[in-house]
């Protein structure tokens, strides 16, 4: 029995290196379609040059030049110090400084001269000069930019140039094999490898709008603006920022998916500019006290509505405060940043099909998204203590009848760390309060938490007060 399960045993071991020896083979012939089979020696070696040599003349070196004003010593202003120093006339003049920096870029339509790069690596530039891998240079035409994405598209009148095709970046998955292209501490072109390590980081502080591809390709000061691409070498990101603790790379570096890049790129090459729509509310992210209070599941996630401006698209579409956003034309909505991106990458006029929860169920409203409003600001004056919960923090009626003011919250009381001066209350356990006196009525016959609509400064919250 013993001989007859090691020849059992025998027979299953070369099946499996049947099995494996044949998966391997379709592997080579599948993901390494696009490298060489054999060197010159005949002997099998992967390489990513073949698609290196179409890539790299696509992505340039750019070199920007900025004149600025040298701030002179105040003591040049006194003319007892001048006279006293003999001080020449030509110190007292504007004296001015000329400074060099060096990014990279990316040609994306080589019949119109067009290149994409960072709006950081252009900003405030008086001239920009754009550097081909074969050693031509031009000047370049900044046709516009997007600093809330970060992105800049400039012109250059060349010929016999050579452009990357764009891939759709929806497409991306966490551990696809990716490849950064650029120009580090104006070295000169290079490229190092990676894989996508996370896709849809936000809450970065980076960019107005954040939606970043993380990769632990090698990505270093002067690589901003130069390309991301897959390995059948289109375009799916430009790299555009480092986690740099130590002033370097450690392995953690961010680009703009091309994408959300192209929303960009398609309105500065019609307009000159971007123009987005705008809903027209305040959002905040759904948490698991928030959820509690709206009576929905703690694990609940999407946007919550804090405040809906006035003559806004959302109020046109009947959206309200207090709806939790969960779906934007159908794609889940997570998060407060997933619905900013979601409606702020589009043009004025787009229409949306929001998805909400309002009282328990499941609506979908049709938006059409307009140009930005101004949001209003908050009143905030004196006033008196209405509720045990509000404790040591001053209430008032606002002047304009719109909520109910916080003049003043005391160190020690218990909303310290909720309320603070200068936030208009509006609802109250989602009822619509505008004086002291309404506020009091709702809390007279409230015994248990508060649910406060907020309206601070520039935005919305909600806030949530417990016993």
């Amino acid at each position: 029995m013993k001989s007859l399960n090691n020849r059992a045993n025998r027979r299953n071991k070369e099946f499996m290196k049947g099995i494996f020896l044949c998966f391997f083979l379709g592997l080579a012939q599948g993901s390494f379609a696009l490298f060489p089979q054999q060197d010159a020696e005949g002997r099998t070696l992967p390489s990513l040059a073949p698609m290196l040599k179409t890539v790299n003349p696509a992505v340039v070196n750019i070199s920007t030049y900025t004149t600025r004003n040298v701030q002179q010593n105040p003591l040049l202003n006194d003319p007892f110090f001048r006279r006293f120093f003999n001080v020449p006339e030509q110190q007292l003049r504007p004296q001015q400084r000329r400074t060099q920096s060096a990014g990279s870029g990316v040609i994306i339509d080589a019949k119109a001269g067009t290149v994409l790069t960072n709006h950081h690596v252009i900003n405030g530039a008086d001239e920009i000069t754009v550097a081909l891998e074969d050693g031509r240079s031009f000047s370049a035409t900044l046709v516009g930019s997007d600093p809330d994405v970060d992105i800049a598209v400039l012109k250059i009148d060349a010929k016999d140039l050579h452009s990357v095709k764009l891939a759709n970046s929806e497409n991306l998955e966490v551990g696809d094999y990716v490849v950064a292209i650029g120009n580090p501490f104006g070295l000169g072109q290079t490229v190092t490898t990676g894989i996508v390590s996370a896709l849809g980081r936000t809450g970065l502080g980076i960019e107005g709008y954040e939606n970043f591809i993380q990769t632990d390709a090698s990505i270093n000061p002067g690589n901003s603006g130069g390309a991301l691409v897959n390995l059948h070498g289109e375009l799916v990101g430009v790299n555009t920022a480092i986690l740099a603790p130590a002033g370097g790379n450690v392995g953690i570096g961010f680009a703009i998916p091309i994408n959300m890049a192209k929303v960009s790129i398609d309105q500065i090459l019609e307009h000159g500019e971007v123009k987005r729509g705008q809903l027209g509310v305040v959002i905040q992210d759904l948490s698991a006290e928030l959820a509690e209070a709206f009576k929905l599941p703690k694990h609940q996630r999407g946007a919550v509505i804090a405040e809906v401006q006035d003559k806004s698209a959302a109020e046109d579409a009947g959206i309200k405060p207090g709806d939790v956003v969960i779906a934007i034309d159908g794609k889940d909505v997570l998060s407060s940043a997933q619905l900013r991106n979601a409606v702020g990458l589009r043009r004025i006029g787009d229409k949306v099909a929001i998805t909400v929860l309002r009282d328990g169920k499941t609506k979908t409203i049709n938006a059409r998204l307009k140009a930005p409003a101004a949001v209003k600001q908050a009143a905030s004056l004196p006033g008196n203590d209405v509720s045990n919960l509000l404790k040591g923090v001053v209430l008032r009626d606002s002047p304009d009848g719109r909520g109910v003011a916080v003049a003043d919250v005391a160190a020690d009381a218990d909303a310290a760390n909720k309320l603070q001066p200068g936030d208009l209350i509006v609802s109250v356990n989602q009822r619509r309060v505008r004086d002291v006196k309404e506020f009091s009525a709702v809390l007279a016959g409230s015994n248990g938490g508060l649910l406060l609509r907020v309206l601070r400064g520039q935005m919305a919250l909600w806030v949530v007060l417990q016993p």
